[in-house]
């Protein structure tokens, strides 16, 4: 349906605003004074901050990925055993565009919800410093994903990794090292498409990769009630939270428990706000209509930060926040858009389809597919730097689950002690 154009005014404007911001987020370190930078301390005015918040230096910690926004948040347990934000980086480069990954060579950055060991922290890398993301997981495995050696690294350029300045890899390796050594069996890592907010829901609401959103944001709405990391798991190819069984673990592939419930206590918080939500959403349904937002492509991110490259190696590639690069528009003219890109994909040799472009759908621009939660659109083929093949990794990864192996036989047994976080359990 045709309808009114109208300026997508304060997204854009904020998007402008992070245009200029520095991508070198962290605290500036003058990275020739670090003899050891795999036991370099954090810098003062955190450790302070810390203090302030009432969070011990080796207290457990989370860390939030958010790819449109291009921001890595780190949270960390204060005394309370609830989790404040202690930090925040912007991404220096990401490849692809918003969904999960798929398969090897999709340039897709992982989304979900994955387990950080000490054995995921690379002192090695080639890349200064880098932890495994811990792709695949049970999710990815059961729904038959792969790709591996996906990382959070150094140097500023990415091929399905998440890129840092070496400064601000050196800040997260070290939150990472100081919580393993407080004690902390696993860090979760949380990636996310956006913002799960009511309005990036109703801007995304056409995306293929909807449905598999929704899912996560159940997890998201948990930790925002919580503010502790939710407890994962994975039954009938689907990620749950925080779910309780006296019939014990889940199988990723199989049925979920028939007893499987949410804590009550739980429920009662999740429902007052999802009430709260919705009312926001029904808002934002009404202010969008008929427009749809237009996921930009690398190569778009990664004109809008160009000049940003002058001075810097050639390997440095930051890649944009898609907020900057991607914009508000009618239906009808994304459509013209997207049939356009898709020409000169055919033009190319390329394939067109769900597999190129995940915008490209038959009719109405990014209707949602009935398969939606396995299916996701990888990114238009670009040209970039890509990292090389042997991207040096850490130890076996201890969540890297083969697609082809039975899923029930990776499955962890049910611990008898309750996770920190799950205070309605004690």
């Amino acid at each position: 349906m045709r309808i009114r154009y109208f300026a997508y005014v304060s997204l854009m404007a904020l998007a402008l605003a992070g245009c200029n911001d520095t991508l070198d987020s962290a605290s500036y370190t003058d990275l020739s004074t670090v003899k050891n930078k795999v036991e370099q301390p954090l810098p003062d005015h955190i450790v302070a901050d810390m203090a302030k918040k009432g969070m011990d230096r080796n207290s457990p910690i989370m860390i939030r990925i958010f790819k449109e926004e291009g921001l890595m948040e780190i949270w960390k347990a204060k005394a309370d055993n609830r989790f404040d934000k202690i930090s925040e980086y912007h991404i220096c480069a990401w490849s692809g565009r918003l969904g999960p990954k798929v398969k090897e060579g999709d340039r897709q950055a992982p989304e979900g919800f994955y387990n950080l060991t000490p054995a995921n922290l690379n002192p090695n890398s080639k890349y200064y410093l880098a932890i495994n993301t811990g792709f695949p997981n049970k999710y990815d495995a059961a729904n038959g994903r792969t790709g591996a050696n996906l990382m959070i690294h150094g140097a500023c350029s990415s091929s399905g990794c998440y890129s840092m300045t070496d400064q601000e890899v050196l800040e997260i390796y070290a939150f990472a090292r100081d919580a393993f050594k407080g004690g902390e069996k696993t860090v979760q890592l949380q990636a996310f498409p956006f913002r799960m907010t009511a309005e990036n829901m109703v801007r995304h609401r056409l995306s293929p990769n909807y449905d598999f959103w929704k899912m996560l944001k159940v997890g998201y709405d948990n930790f925002e009630v919580t503010k502790r990391p939710p407890e994962v798991d994975v039954c009938e190819k689907k990620y749950v939270f925080n779910q309780q069984s006296a019939n014990g673990g889940f199988n990723a592939s199989g049925k979920c428990p028939a007893d499987m419930s949410t804590p009550p206590a739980l429920q009662v918080a999740l429902a007052n706000y999802d009430k709260t939500y919705q009312a926001d959403y029904d808002k934002f349904i009404k202010k969008y209509d008929d427009t749809a937002w237009y996921d930009p492509t690398e190569a778009e991110r990664k004109a809008v930060v160009a000049k940003q490259r002058a001075g810097h190696d050639i390997a440095y590639a930051p890649t944009g926040t898609a907020l900057a690069a991607g914009k508000m528009m009618k239906v009808a003219d994304l459509e013209d858009l997207m049939a356009k890109q898709s020409g000169q994909l055919v033009a190319s040799g390329a394939t067109v389809g769900s597999s190129t472009n995940p915008n490209i759908k038959t009719g109405r621009v990014g209707a949602p597919a009935s398969n939606a939660p396995a299916q996701a659109g990888a990114p238009i083929a670009v040209a970039s730097t890509t990292l090389p093949a042997d991207v040096p990794i850490p130890m076996e990864n201890p969540l890297a689950y083969a697609a082809t192996a039975p899923v029930e036989t990776a499955q962890a047994q049910p611990s008898s002690k309750p996770p920190f976080w799950k205070f309605w359990a004690r």
